[in-house]
């Protein structure tokens, strides 16, 4: 069969081989090939534009746009939205099969195609993250030390930094030399780990001031560099929402659904999308929390204070969170910086 009859590929991909499904415009399979990464891009080169669908992992934004400069349509599928389309036991070829039917249906959600630059900003914040986790455990296990020993320390890394001089230089019958020495590498290690994180956040900080989307995004309460980077990583202009509600619930910041007739149950947030991005949000939003005498400057001071009386403070965060990413999101499709009446206009 020739290829100028195929009209949809699907790939499954892997590190180094690629199971290849093309169907014709009847839904016939007509192409079932298995090529490796050099020969992928060589055998597609010869296939006219036609519509390429992939599941959205490693290294699929990199090769989607490789073969949108070669004049293919490329979508990038969730996985989980793939999955109901396989039939039978699964396999590699059944994978690319499954792939090249979802990418076909006119309702599907698709990934945006990724820059290199937000791939690289996305690849910052991810070993940032990494980093504080490990900053994190190595303050927690200094903390567990001490604390088997009879040696509480207030909680705080800050005080912890700040007692622990006086903590190891005092001569006590808890601490023996070898836990001494041991806590003293422990401590070196957390300071490594300080002058990396902040070697990163310095970049971060940097790329955030020189991209005009950040900047706009920095205007709003409780999103600085940090969030706003990540933010541009993730969704670039958010093109793939229709409205500020759509990002806020892709984020996992909207109540779970449970609804049949004309009951509407609604429970805890749904915890779907990107976590470390909606962390972020959180923690934006926990930080305007902290500022009150700011609310009445923002748009949205009155339904805070309002909702600060009848809302538990986990609740009042979260939806606070929820309104920043929808703030967030129409900034940056309608182009605008903050102000304080904007909040009554986000979508």
């Amino acid at each position: 069969m020739s290829h100028t009859s195929i009209v949809t590929i699907g790939i499954d991909l892997g590190k180094n081989t690629f199971h290849v499904v093309g169907f014709d415009a009847t839904g016939a399979i007509i192409l079932r090939k298995k090529r490796s990464r050099n020969q992928l891009e060589q055998s597609l080169a010869n296939v006219p534009p036609c519509l390429i669908g992939m599941e959205a992992c490693a290294g699929a934004h990199h090769l989607g746009r490789k073969l949108e400069k070669l004049g293919h349509q490329v979508r990038l599928l969730p996985a989980q939205y793939v999955k109901p389309y396989l039939k039978g036991h699964k396999n590699d070829f059944r994978d690319a099969e499954a792939i090249a039917e979802a990418a076909q249906r006119p309702t599907m959600r698709f990934v945006p195609l990724k820059s290199a630059e937000q791939l690289d900003l996305q690849a910052l914040h991810r070993v940032r993250s990494r980093l504080v986790t490990q900053r994190t455990a190595v303050i927690n296990q200094i903390r567990g030390f001490l604390l088997e020993r009879g040696l509480p320390v207030r909680q705080g890394a800050a005080a912890l930094r700040l007692a622990l001089p006086q903590i190891l230089s005092m001569l006590s019958d808890n601490l023996s030399p070898r836990v001494v020495r041991l806590i003293q590498d422990l401590a070196e290690d957390w300071r490594f780990l300080e002058r990396r994180v902040a070697s990163i956040t310095k970049e971060i900080d940097e790329l955030a001031d020189q991209d005009a989307h950040c900047r706009r995004l920095m205007s709003a309460p409780g999103i600085g560099p940090i969030i706003s980077s990540a933010m541009i990583a993730a969704i670039g202009t958010g093109d793939a929402f229709h409205k500020g509600r759509d990002f806020a619930a892709w984020l996992g910041l909207v109540p779970k659904q449970i609804s049949t007739g004309d009951r509407t149950i609604l429970g805890r947030i749904s915890r779907r999308g990107n976590r470390y991005l909606r962390t972020l949000f959180i923690q934006g939003a926990r930080a305007v929390l902290l500022r009150r005498q700011s609310w009445p400057r923002h748009g949205f001071g009155a339904w805070l204070e309002a909702a600060s009386k009848r809302l538990h403070s986990n609740v009042l965060v979260v939806s606070l969170a929820a309104k920043l990413a929808r703030l967030a999101w129409s900034m940056l499709a309608k182009g605008r910086d903050y102000d304080a009446n904007f909040m009554g206009h986000a979508a």
